[in-house]
Order: structure tokens, then C-alpha cells, then sequence
């Protein structure tokens, strides 16, 4: 059975280039009261920093062991979901949790197997469309339509209790059922973020050598990466469209 314990430990929280020091230490702290340990930070304008020490106000030590990175793909490579928390609408948006406690399901459910993270964009100005692309999934939590905005901390303290609700419900469970519930579990595992790319590449590549690309079609291949995006392969199917896709491009390359 999957300790219970370690299913927290794959939760990440992601904050993309925070520029004010105390939200990445209320952010901490915010973690901290709902049992997740994981924080990784994308170029942050200023960390380590004593503002950021003086919010965490008990969660100084995820400070101490927070990673931080040079890219969001750095991040998340090696998670199987990553949820962007996003505002505004996209022209090609991501499948979208439409409530938190249903991201939240969702999360702690891959987690029993895998990484899953959480990925939190600038104060003023969010994530941008690249950095959605790097998830498979967005979040735009309920809030009054006349002032729907959150401070970084708050939106982080909000997804931290969804997570540790459903984390705490789970694990309710029965044993038995739980046990029964993770077998042959393996084949249904959805891909990582790295190998979803590898394959978003190769397509790519394979599209630009056969001239397809060539044509005036500016948002070709990014339609292309959404709809595999919201079709959700597993890792066997991603597996299998990849053997295809080398059969396709050097036929006499068995897949």
C-alpha cells in the first residue's frame, strides 16, 4: 500500500518568478499548515531573502529546502499532471477544473504514483500562454466576479486545504479498498511533462520534414500539442503514437 505520508510528499508547489519575497514566505507558510513540503521556485527576483523568513513564520524550513530553477520545464518535468492557476482565458485553454476540490481529487489520486504539481504565476501579471503550455490542466478558482483576485498567498492557501481535504478523505478509507483499488495501476498512469514534449517535439520535427509546416498555418502545431493535451493519453498510448509516428517517418524502423 502507498504510504500515506508520501502522497503529500509528490504534491509541488511551483511559483513562477514571485517578485515581492514575502509571498514566496506566506506561501511557506500556507503550505506548511496543510502538511505539503515541496516548494519550487522559478526565478525569483529576490530569494533567499529576510522578508521572505519573517512571513514563513514556521515554514522556514521549506524555505531552506525550496529548489529553485531556471524554467517552469525544469520544474515539472517529471510530473504527470501540472495545474496552472489562470484567470483569464486562453484562445486554445486547457482542460479546465471548473472548483478546487475537484483539481484537488484529481491531484491526490496521481500523487498515490507519481509527482503532480501546482503552478502559481507573477502577482501582477500570471502566468503567459507559454507557461500554460507546460500544463496539462488549468484552475481559475470561484471568487466574486466583481473582484475575483487573490493575493499569491491566499490562492495557495486556498488549493493547499483542497489538497489536504481530499488527502484527508482518501486515506479514510478502508485499506482493503484501497488496496484492491491500485492494482494493475501502472499501465493507466498518464505520461510525464518531459515525455509528453519529447513526443510534442518529434511530431513537430516530423511535420517540418514532410512540409506540412511550411504551410500559413501559424497555429497549426500548437493546436496539434492542445489536442493531444485534452485528449490525455496514458503512457502506453503516448507510447504507441510514438512507435507510429517513427514507423511513419523511417518505415524500414520497426516501433
Amino acid at each position: 500500500m502507498t504510504d500515506p505520508r508520501s502522497t503529500l510528499d509528490n504534491v509541488r508547489i511551483v511559483l513562477v518568478q514571485t517578485w515581492h519575497p514575502g509571498n514566496i514566505g506566506a506561501a511557506a507558510r500556507a503550505m506548511r499548515t496543510m502538511g505539503l513540503t515541496q516548494l519550487v521556485l522559478v526565478n525569483p527576483r529576490q530569494f533567499p531573502d529576510e522578508e521572505a523568513t519573517r512571513m514563513a513564520a514556521g515554514g522556514e524550513s521549506l524555505l531552506e529546502q525550496a529548489r529553485v530553477v531556471e524554467s517552469l520545464e525544469d520544474a515539472v518535468a517529471d510530473c504527470g499532471a501540472v495545474v496552472g492557476l489562470s484567470a483569464r482565458l486562453r484562445n486554445l485553454p486547457l482542460p479546465q477544473f471548473e472548483e478546487g476540490d475537484d483539481m484537488a481529487r484529481e491531484l491526490m489520486s496521481l500523487a498515490e504514483d507519481m509527482p503532480v504539481a501546482l503552478v502559481f504565476g507573477r502577482e501582477r501579471s500570471g502566468l503567459t500562454n507559454d507557461e500554460i503550455a507546460c500544463c496539462t490542466h488549468q484552475l481559475s478558482l470561484p471568487a466574486n466576479p466583481d473582484y475575483p483576485i487573490l493575493n499569491l498567498s491566499q490562492a495557495v492557501q486556498v488549493c493547499a486545504h483542497e489538497l489536504y481535504r481530499a488527502w484527508r478523505y482518501r486515506n479514510a478509507d478502508d485499506t482493503a479498498s484501497t488496496q484492491a483499488s491500485t492494482g494493475g495501476r501502472e499501465k493507466d498512469l498518464p505520461p510525464t511533462r518531459e515525455q509528453m514534449q519529447h513526443f510534442q517535439q518529434s511530431l513537430a520535427a516530423a511535420l517540418q520534414e514532410a512540409g506540412f509546416l511550411n504551410q500559413p498555418h501559424a497555429q497549426t502545431l500548437e493546436r496539434l500539442q492542445n489536442f493531444y493535451q485534452r485528449s490525455s493519453p496514458t503512457r502506453k498510448e503516448l507510447s504507441l503514437l510514438q512507435g507510429a509516428l517513427r514507423a511513419l517517418v523511417d518505415p524500414a524502423q520497426k516501433p
